[in-house]
């Protein structure tokens, strides 16, 4: 297959993935590319996501790993001839990677978890709070690439507004309802925007109030993406150089106990729903 120059999270993620099973099985890439009658350059292409992987070939390394883990090998494959081209395409070249390596994570994900203390999470946000958004935390930026960033964030609410949405969970803090991001009136209408989707069957929402005892989660806000087996979620996290990609097993166990501890904290969905209706008549 020939190299490609700009290979995608979702690429880079099954070649990370090869790598990890040749590690697991004790081999070396040198060994593996003997094996299969490939060149070393091309197994190392594979594993950092620089060249695809035909469904033969990716069963025939299961079977050179030992890997007895058929759903896993299975994803696996579905990610290796997976030809999607998803509306995100349409800004190639016109966004930076991470948006779209974002959105792609969010079209094949099986369900998904946020976790905010500042804002409100992205997928929840209407167009006015957003523009806000952008606009305060990046001003040296053009109006242009602020509507640009707007519209890719509208679109990005499929996953949960298309006629077959995937399941959601957010945990929103307090505070982050609290901000009047874009002013009174774009508040009021972010929070009545929550309580419309909250009230889906797919969606749910809870809130962790201020008065909580004993509570010292705040640096907890993620993204959490499920994959169609546990190995292969990923949590998104903000970091000062950029957006991380996290999908090492451990921190991914860290962050599930993470979640869930925190939706153990949180009022029930109903309870939030009644405090987040406060928050609006008092606007």
């Amino acid at each position: 297959m020939p190299a490609r120059r700009h290979p995608t999270a979702r690429q880079v993620r099954l070649g990370a993935e090869l790598r990890k099973l040749r590690e697991a099985a004790g081999l070396k890439a040198t060994e593996v590319a003997s094996m299969l009658g490939a060149s070393s350059v091309q197994m190392s292409q594979v594993e950092a996501g620089i060249t695809g992987v035909s469904e033969r070939r990716l069963r025939q390394l299961a079977a050179n790993y030992a890997c007895s883990d058929d759903a896993l090998i299975d994803a696996l494959v579905a990610m290796a001839t997976d030809r999607t081209r998803g509306w995100w395409e349409e800004y190639r070249g016109r966004l930076a990677t991470p948006f779209l390596d974002l959105s792609e994570l969010e079209h094949h994900a099986n369900y998904r978890w946020d976790v905010d203390f500042l804002h409100v999470p992205g997928l929840l946000q209407t167009e006015d709070y957003a523009r806000a958004l952008f606009s305060y935390m990046n001003p040296e930026h053009s109006k242009s690439d602020m509507e640009l960033w707007v519209e890719h964030r509208m679109k990005r609410r499929v996953i949960i507004e298309r006629p077959d949405p995937i399941p959601y969970e957010a945990v929103i803090h307090e505070a982050a309802l609290r901000i009047r991001v874009g002013g009174r009136a774009a508040v009021r209408a972010q929070l009545t925007r929550i309580l419309e989707l909250s009230e889906a069957d797919h969606v749910t929402v809870r809130l962790i109030p201020f008065d909580l005892d004993d509570f010292a989660g705040a640096g907890s806000a993620m993204v959490y993406a499920g994959g169609p087996v546990p190995k292969l979620d990923t949590v998104v996290r903000d970091a000062p150089h950029g957006t991380g990609f996290i999908h090492a097993e451990a921190q991914l166990s860290r962050f599930r106990k993470l979640f869930r501890k925190l939706e153990a904290v949180s009022l029930e969905p109903g309870r939030s729903r009644d405090f987040i209706h406060g928050l609006a008549k008092e606007l």
